[in-house]
Parts: C-alpha cells; sequence; structure tokens
C-alpha cells in the first residue's frame, strides 16, 4: 500500500466535503476519484499533497515514497521555453552526464591511486547514469511533448506565452518525466485531442508507479482505472473494476436500497394499520395487543430513505418544426489564417435526423468550421447552403452568445419576452438554478455554469439543427449521461464537435475526422471509427501514393463492398497466425531452456565420484547427452524459422 486516507473530514462552514471516508491506493494501482461538480474530488486531492488541511482524520504515504501532483489550473511564470521547462524535470540525470564528462577529463591527468579513486568514481556514475536510462534522456522528453500535442517548432515558445491549457500540458509533460511513485492528476484530459489522450492511457497503464485520477472522461476511465473511489454527499466508497463496473454496481446497490426502504415503509404501513384496527377494537387484550406493536415498532431499526438524484439537470430537446429531409449541403470549402491552411476543399451533406461528430487534433479547424456554418465566420472559398425550414440552435464552447453583465434570469427573459416569471424560474430550476441563484451575474459563474444556461437557452430555442461546440466540457458525468439522453430522444439534426469518446459513442450516427486538411467520413459510432481507422490511413496513404493526391472525401460505412470486408478478414486471420507462430515460439524457448539445464545437470553429476565410478550410470547418462544433444539441434533449426 503507497497511499491510505482514514477516517478524513472536510467542510467548509455548513458545507460538508467528507463527513467520515476512507480509501486506500495499492503500489502500481490506477484509481479514480469520481463525483457530482462541486463534491469536493480537487479538494480532497489538495488535502492529500498538503495543500488543504484535513478537519480529521490521517492521510499516510509509505516511508520513502514519492508524490506528484498535476492541478487543474497552472500558474507558471517563468521565462524558459516549452522544451527547457520540460526538460528541468531529468536536470538530476543532465547534471550526473556532465559530472561524468568532468572526470573523463580530470581522469586525463591523474595518474596512481588518484586515478584509481576517480576511475571507481567514474564507473559508479556511469553505471547510476545507464540504470536511470540517461541516454534515452532526450528521446523520452520529445517522445512526451509530442505525445501531449506539441509540434517541434513549439518547442522553442515561451512558457509565459502561452495559453492555460498549453500550460497545463507543459505541467503534465514536467510531471511524468519526473516519474514519482504515486500520481495525482486533476482532469488531465481537459486540454489534450484524441491523439493525444489516447498517447496519455497508453503512458498511464505502463506507468510503473501509481495513479490517481479526477476526470469527468468515463472513456478514459474505463481504458485506465482498475478501481473506482466513488464521493457521494459526503461519504467515500471504493468499488473494484473500471468506471463501467463501477457505475453498474453503485446502480445495483442503490435499487438493492431502495427497494429494501421501500419493504421496510410497507411493512411499516402494515403495522401501523393493524395497531390502528386493534385499538378500534377497545378491548382490553386488543390494547395490549397493539401497545405491543407499537413497542416492536419503536425498537425497528428505520432505514433511511435514499437520496435522490433530483438535484441533476433534467431537460428535453425537441424542435417546434420539422426541417427539410436536406439539412446541410457543404461544397469545396476552404479556410486558412495567414499562412496555415486548416482545410481546404471540402465537401460533405447532412441530412435531417442524423448526428454528426466532428473529430480531430487541435487547431485542425473544427470549432471554426462550426463557426462558417453558423456566420460568425467567413469561409475563403467554397460555400453552404441550409435546407427548406432550418433552424439553427448553436452552443459556443467560450459561450460568447451569453452577455457577462447580465444576471441568468435577465439572460432568458430578455431572449424570450413572452416566457413569465413562473416559467422562467421553472426552466432555470430545471438546469439547477433556484432560489437567488438566478440573480447571478454571467460572468460570476463558474464554465459548468455557463456550460447549463447555454443548454437552458438551447433548449427554448426549439431549434431543429442543433450546431454544438464541445458540449460536455464543464459538465460532470450525471450532466454529461443527462444530455446523451436528450440528445438521443432529440428528433433533429445535431452536428458537434467533442473530444468526449464516451459521449461520441453514445450520440454520433456519423463521424467526420478533420485530418491532413480534409475530412475523413465514418458511418458508425466512435467505437467503428476506432476499428476502421487503421484499415482507412493504410488505403489513404496507397491511394495518395499512386495518384499524388489525397482525395477530397473518403467514406467508410458499416454496410462496406466485399472487398473491404475481404481485407478486414485476411487482417483477422494475419492476427491469428502472428498469435500461433508467437505462442510456437514460446513453447520451442522454454523446451530449449529445459533441455539445455538437463544437460549442465548430467556434465556436473558425470564430476560425482559415485557417478563416474559407475558405469551403467555413466552409459545412461551419455545415452541420455547424446538424445539431448540431437532434440537441441532440431529445436534450433524451429526456433530460426519461428524467429523469421
Amino acid at each position: 500500500m503507497i497511499l491510505a486516507c482514514q477516517n478524513i473530514k472536510k467542510s467548509f462552514g455548513e458545507d460538508v466535503i467528507v463527513s467520515s471516508g476512507s480509501f486506500h491506493i495499492e503500489d502500481r494501482e490506477k484509481a479514480a476519484l469520481v463525483g457530482p461538480n462541486g463534491a469536493g474530488k480537487s479538494t480532497i486531492l489538495k488535502m492529500i499533497v498538503g495543500e488543504l488541511p484535513s478537519d480529521g482524520g490521517d492521510i499516510l504515504l509509505a516511508k520513502g515514497k514519492t508524490l506528484g501532483y498535476l492541478a487543474q489550473h497552472q500558474e507558471m511564470n517563468t521565462g524558459a521555453t516549452i522544451y527547457e521547462e520540460v526538460r528541468s524535470a531529468k536536470e538530476p540525470i543532465f547534471a550526473m552526464e556532465r559530472k561524468i564528462r568532468q572526470l573523463e577529463t580530470d581522469m586525463k591527468h591523474l595518474t596512481g591511486e588518484e586515478l584509481s579513486g576517480t576511475l571507481e568514481q567514474y564507473n559508479r556514475l556511469v553505471s547510476q547514469f545507464e540504470l536511470e536510462n540517461g541516454y534515452a534522456c532526450e528521446s523520452e522528453i520529445i517522445g512526451v511533448l509530442k505525445g501531449l500535442g506539441f509540434e517541434e517548432s513549439e518547442f522553442g515558445k515561451h512558457v509565459n506565452t502561452l495559453s492555460g491549457g498549453q500550460k497545463t500540458r507543459v505541467s503534465l509533460g514536467k510531471l511524468l518525466l519526473t516519474k514519482p511513485d504515486i500520481i495525482l492528476l486533476d482532469e488531465p484530459t481537459n486540454h489534450l485531442d484524441l491523439n493525444s489522450i489516447a498517447w496519455l492511457e497508453t503512458y498511464l497503464l505502463n506507468y510503473p508507479g501509481a495513479v490517481l485520477i479526477v476526470s469527468h472522461d468515463r472513456f478514459f476511465l474505463n481504458r485506465i482505472v482498475t478501481k473506482v473511489i466513488d464521493l457521494d454527499y459526503g461519504e467515500l466508497r471504493m468499488y473494484m473494476g473500471n468506471y463501467k463496473a463501477y457505475s453498474e454496481k453503485k446502480q445495483q446497490i442503490r435499487d438493492a436500497k431502495i427497494k429494501e426502504y421501500l419493504n421496510q415503509q410497507q411493512i411499516i404501513k402494515h403495522q401501523e394499520q393493524v395497531i390502528e384496527k386493534l385499538k378500534s377494537f377497545n378491548r382490553e387484550k386488543s390494547i395490549k395487543r397493539a401497545e405491543s406493536r407499537e413497542k416492536m415498532l419503536e425498537k425497528m431499526e428505520r432505514i433511511e430513505k435514499p437520496l435522490e438524484d433530483s438535484d441533476g439537470m433534467h431537460f428535453s430537446l425537441e424542435p417546434s418544426v420539422v426541417s427539410g429531409n436536406d439539412v446541410l449541403k457543404v461544397e469545396h470549402l476552404s479556410k486558412r489564417f495567414d499562412d496555415q491552411v486548416l482545410f481546404t476543399d471540402v465537401s460533405f451533406e447532412i441530412s435531417r435526423g442524423e448526428h454528426v461528430a466532428v473529430i480531430g487534433d487541435n487547431g485542425t479547424g473544427k470549432t471554426t468550421l462550426l463557426k462558417i456554418i453558423n456566420q460568425v465566420t467567413d469561409a475563403n472559398e467554397g460555400s453552404f447552403v441550409l435546407g427548406s425550414n432550418v433552424d439553427i440552435g448553436y452552443y459556443d464552447q467560450e459561450h460568447h452568445v451569453l452577455h457577462p453583465d447580465k444576471t441568468i434570469f435577465e439572460e432568458i427573459s430578455d431572449d424570450y419576452p413572452n416566457l413569465n416569471n413562473t416559467k422562467i424560474r421553472n426552466t432555470l430550476a430545471a438546469f439547477q438554478f433556484t432560489g437567488d441563484d438566478v440573480y447571478k451575474l454571467i460572468r460570476e459563474l463558474s464554465g459548468g455554469e455557463r456550460g447549463r444556461v447555454s443548454l437552458a437557452k438551447l433548449m427554448l430555442s426549439k431549434s431543429n439543427f442543433l450546431i454544438l461546440d464541445e458540449p460536455t466540457n464543464h459538465l460532470d458525468i450525471q450532466s454529461k449521461e443527462i444530455l446523451e439522453e436528450a440528445l438521443n430522444q432529440y428528433t433533429g439534426t445535431v452536428l458537434y464537435v467533442s473530444h468526449d469518446r464516451y459521449f461520441i459513442n453514445q450520440t454520433a450516427h456519423r463521424i467526420l475526422e478533420l485530418t491532413n486538411q480534409t475530412f475523413v467520413n465514418y458511418i458508425g459510432n466512435y467505437d467503428y471509427y476506432l476499428e476502421k481507422k487503421e484499415t482507412m490511413t493504410a488505403n489513404l496513404l496507397s491511394s495518395s501514393a499512386g495518384s499524388g493526391a489525397v482525395s477530397k472525401e473518403t467514406t467508410v460505412s458499416e454496410k462496406e463492398d466485399s472487398a473491404s470486408k475481404l481485407s478486414w478478414q485476411e487482417q483477422k486471420e494475419q492476427q491469428a497466425l502472428e498469435r500461433k507462430r508467437k505462442n510456437q515460439l514460446e513453447k520451442t524457448e522454454a523446451r530449449i531452456s529445459e533441455l539445455e539445464t538437463r544437460d549442465q545437470e548430467i556434465d556436473e553429476s558425470m564430476l560425482l565420484e559415485e557417478v563416474y565410478s559407475n558405469s551403467v550410470k555413466c552409459q545412461e547418462l551419455s545415452k541420455e547427452k547424446a538424445a539431448i544433444a540431437e532434440e537441441l539441434e532440431e529445436l534450433y533449426l524451429q526456433w530460426e524459422e519461428l524467429a523469421e
């Protein structure tokens, strides 16, 4: 066990974060801390690292173990470049290398005991340098920076000129390279694109230390964690398994508690009716029996009513008018900023009822595409046409459509003057704004609160074509699930940009990947996209090599031609053959090892007097040794063939 939190308590005034909770993290374990926004997950991480004091309990880190922490927001005011800042994580190794170089220079001028002592020190340092993978240090730094989405051309940028999200990525890279025994990560995927998230998943899965993650990225948690610590109404509970297993188990426990509570309530109600009836008989014996039952009821240990999840959002999306079948037609669209080309000559169509997700790396132009369609910015070339009766509802991830100096109530009432006060308050209550909350200024709201105001306006718009830019940003898991349900029930058309793979998997019918300044069209959800991406990439590369140009639109469908299906089948067969080859290779190596060990044992036995003085025993061992040599010869040949 590397970290233990025992009976920890924390409150801010009357706001209880955790009333009494315990959990532990084992060596190399990957765990998640989950709960709704505002539950106190970040507070618990800050308590563990000592940034906030606990009100009670013990937080224990195993002796001699190191701890690293990535907060959600980074304040990095340094004149260093991105590369220099991340490289500083490996400074002890670079200092060791400088010392080794210095010793090499010194030894040229030393003799005798001085040389002998310096040489011994040199050998110790070189061994330590090799042990800490010093020779691969530079390539490891570059690999981490590229994995987190930095291009080599950006390595020289100064950290103090970066955005908050870029600074967080720099801090994450630096933390990973320090390799503490346990890492605490607070929303590490917030500022990463899909490729960077996939890279981080692989890195953390292979990380030799323990990891505790706070994240709302369910796909990410499903891939990485084997334990989930749930913070719910001030209580901490541990669940073994990934996020999906936790979610199912928690629902089962909740259902069982509700059933147990309702059963007891039914028993209590029945007993109360019996007691009332017995008393109504107004006889001595019946009254005594009633009193006896009353005492039994008083002694009964009452089951507390399970808390309702009614404090989450609850809303639906429904268009007021049905659009025509052709909702959007984009033709030969191009966009660039100065010398930076985002996309060029792209064309696609969207039909009524489709849910289309746009994915791609950061900076490729996904948000810009949505802004062009919503007429917030202009394209350089090409055009788009909206179909008949199409009414756009736009969700902007930066919430520029909200007015910072208005209250939440004014934001709704000014845009929808026909709504009365009661209707506005009921609408806002559905998005968790009650009482005096409705008079908060927009500029004073958190990112999650602004997101809920934007969703409220989207619901009231009753538009039939929703254009959403990162709609799940800043939403907790419960709110994401509610939004997913609302979109899946929505009968209009949806075009959205998202990095939330779980959300895409639940809501998308089609995926447009923006890559190499063009779109690749996948007809399916995110699981299907992952399945087909490798095959499609290979096809694109071969077609571009043959024709000298990249196709402007390529489509992959769940109903592909038999040729594509054959290619997929061949791939599966090759994988099966490769697995078989590896198994045979492992068996051959094991048999070789076994025979070589026995051969050595025979050699050692024949040196013993009781063996070499026994002619019969010597003959038996000689025959066995000859048979071993013959079998080994065949196995060595077999191994070579398999290793090919």
